[in-house]
């Protein structure tokens, strides 16, 4: 009997490391010249998976951004898991900014993602199991040549592919 090998695609991220970043960015900011006398604001509303940044003007807020997606690629997280909502005046002539964190697959996303599998033509199949895409195959070779190509394709979600066996 042959053996099936697989994996999963899905778009989970590892909520430990995303608090450690937001850590690691408020400890950046209370440090920084540019930011010394100035108002801001880092607030991370797990319940609602929410990220909100307030700075005093559209320049820090700028700089509140990169710092934060900074520190989130340094925790091997993509700066895809952040989908920016909204940005709007906040009290006491402030900027804010919210981001909705991004850990979920859409359904029209992952029927992309199974459509380019069988484009593949590969003796492989994919099916879409709830927010995650389970593809199985006879032949490691040919799940690895799905990984490389997906993970080369720009997609909307932060990709992870787990669970080899």
């Amino acid at each position: 009997m042959a053996k099936e090998y697989s994996f999963d695609i899905s778009a989970k991220i590892d909520m430990q490391d995303f608090k450690n970043a937001i850590n690691l960015v408020d400890k950046e900011v209370a440090n920084r010249y540019d930011f010394k006398g100035t108002t801001y604001e880092v607030s991370y509303k797990e319940k609602d998976k929410l990220l909100v940044l307030v700075a005093s003007s559209d320049n820090k807020l700028d700089a509140l951004k990169d710092i934060v997606i900074a520190k989130l690629l340094k925790q091997n997280l993509s700066s895809k898991v952040l989908e920016e909502m909204k940005t709007e005046n906040a009290s006491g002539n402030s900027r804010k900014v919210t981001f909705k964190i991004v850990d979920y697959i859409e359904s029209k996303e992952a029927k992309k993602i199974t459509a380019e599998i069988k484009n593949l033509k590969l003796k492989v199949n994919a099916q879409i199991e709830g927010d995650s895409i389970r593809v199985k195959g006879a032949k490691i070779d040919d799940l690895q040549k799905v990984i490389s190509t997906i993970r080369a394709m720009e997609w909307e979600a932060p990709l992870v592919f787990e669970n080899m066996r």
